[in-house]
């Protein structure tokens, strides 16, 4: 079974006068790659939400967002009246020593200076982070589903472009005699050519001939990549994370692929070379993306 690493979930609830929001993006990565942006009130337990999505989403580019909506008309910033009383009564104190008039823009002054303002940190309670982390996993769950339909579009284009690769291997198959007699026609027209007048040794002649074909044979190839693209199709079946392994047979097919055309000496076969090497390509840039 295939899952793309790409996901997109949502979800939101409302708790203490609050909404919130919580969103999870997530992308191709070699590795887990966790970025998050969540208020200070839930920073505890970010190493908890980091360990939820790792055991869910096992790897990718993944953003977790949570957003905090005042619902009531409470904030957490109070002005601090003891602090304003005391900036209030040495700048009346200094205005009285300067002979200078008191009034309603003082207060301004006095609610730039540092201190005026303090915030009442909340404390996390654990009714609310059980339902937040529910929240989080309902969020998670959704990236599941939308990596498994992403994965059923990336299998079919997987099949198909390994299926090419196996068609086109096939079609090589009738250009094999004749990529042979080709070569062979060609010695024997350069040793011609050399005007030797009669002094080569044929037999020597047809044993190098020999050898020279043994080099220039791609059946083993043939077979290996066969077997790497049966390989690769009963990979894509497991139920578990698949994609590195993909990544690494599709190199498999890529090495044999280039041996068959640095030894083909034909163009018919070069040029079915070439396709099977699109084709992989296609698969190399899908597979990137495979959980």
């Amino acid at each position: 079974m295939i899952k793309s690493m790409t996901g997109f979930g949502k979800s939101e609830f409302e708790i203490n006068n609050k909404k919130i929001t919580i969103e999870i993006k997530s992308l191709n990565s070699k590795q887990a790659d966790i970025n998050t942006r969540i208020p200070a009130l839930y920073r505890e337990k970010e190493i908890d939400m980091r360990r939820e999505i790792t055991d869910q989403l096992v790897r990718g580019k993944i953003d977790l967002s949570i957003y905090v909506e005042n619902l009531g008309e409470t904030s957490s910033a109070i002005i601090n009246e003891a602090i304003v009383k005391n900036y209030f009564e040495n700048l009346r104190k200094l205005s009285n020593d300067l002979e200078l008039p008191v009034n309603e823009s003082i207060l301004q002054i006095i609610m730039r200076l540092p201190d005026t303002v303090k915030v009442q940190y909340e404390q996390l309670e654990e009714e609310e982070w059980e339902i937040l982390l529910a929240n989080i996993r309902k969020a998670l769950a959704q990236v599941g589903q939308f990596r498994l339909q992403e994965g059923t579009a990336l299998e079919k284009d997987l099949l198909a472009n390994i299926d090419a690769i196996q068609s086109l291997l096939k079609a090589i198959e009738p250009f094999e005699q004749q990529r042979i007699e080709t070569i062979k026609n060609r010695l024997n027209d350069s040793l011609d050519s050399l005007r030797l007048n009669g002094t080569v040794d044929h037999d020597r002649f047809e044993q190098e001939l020999i050898f020279y074909l043994e080099r220039l044979d791609f059946n083993e190839e043939k077979v290996r990549l066969v077997n790497h693209c049966k390989y690769f199709l009963e990979t894509m079946k497991d139920g578990e994370p698949n994609g590195k392994k993909l990544s690494f047979i599709a190199q498999e097919i890529g090495r044999e692929i280039n041996t068959i055309g640095s030894k083909a000496n034909e163009s018919n076969i070069q040029r079915l070379v070439v396709q099977m090497k699109d084709a992989l390509e296609k698969v190399k840039e899908q597979v990137l993306n495979v959980l």
